[in-house]
């Protein structure tokens, strides 16, 4: 391994921690209604845990609002029975041709608990992506001992460093705008 595969694949590991904890934000619901939602939502398709993405159309007419059209409507109590057991904090209206999740306004201080989560989630992350700093500023320790040049390894430690306070920075920068979204009503 040299210097520069070593930091390439620090950086790498610190844009997919950093892109995975987008993901994870987006989950936490600002009391806007989005299919997201539902991301990891499992139902039981002829004896097959499957996404209910795939065996529904899933709508949000307006920001309070889920709709769960599935392409079978047998499939109706199944996704129900699904969204209840997952415990996401909706209750699910079945028409009997789609479901209707209603999102409600989340109060002050269930916003405030929101925020809260999210910031551990963010705090979180920076330890992973620091965590991913420690491991590539081994890696250039053992490039050291394998005879790398002094100053080839002061210079990539200096970048990982530079990728580091990069990637927190952007952690900071989607928690402040989860924040901002979070405590809008």
């Amino acid at each position: 391994m040299d210097t520069q595969t070593c930091l390439k694949n620090a950086k790498e590991s610190m844009n997919s921690t950093v892109a995975f904890f987008d993901k994870d934000l987006q989950k936490i619901r600002a009391g806007k209604a989005s299919p997201q939602m539902l991301e990891g939502l499992k139902v039981d398709y002829y004896g097959n845990p499957t996404p209910v993405d795939q065996v529904a159309n899933i709508n949000t007419p307006d920001a309070h609002q889920i709709v769960i059209q599935p392409w079978e409507r047998n499939m109706l109590p199944v996704i129900e029975k699904a969204i209840l057991a997952a415990n996401i904090g909706l209750t699910p209206q079945n028409n009997g041709e789609f479901i209707r999740l209603v999102v409600p306004t989340p109060t002050e201080e269930r916003r405030k608990e929101l925020v809260k989560k999210a910031k551990q989630e963010a705090e979180q992350t920076k330890v992973s992506i620091r965590n991913i700093r420690r491991n590539a500023n081994d890696e250039a320790k053992k490039l050291k001992d394998g005879g790398a040049p002094e100053d080839e390894i002061k210079k990539l430690e200096a970048d990982i460093q530079k990728a580091t306070d990069e990637a927190i920075a952007k952690v900071d920068k989607m928690m402040d705008a989860k924040e901002k979204e979070i405590m809008t009503v």
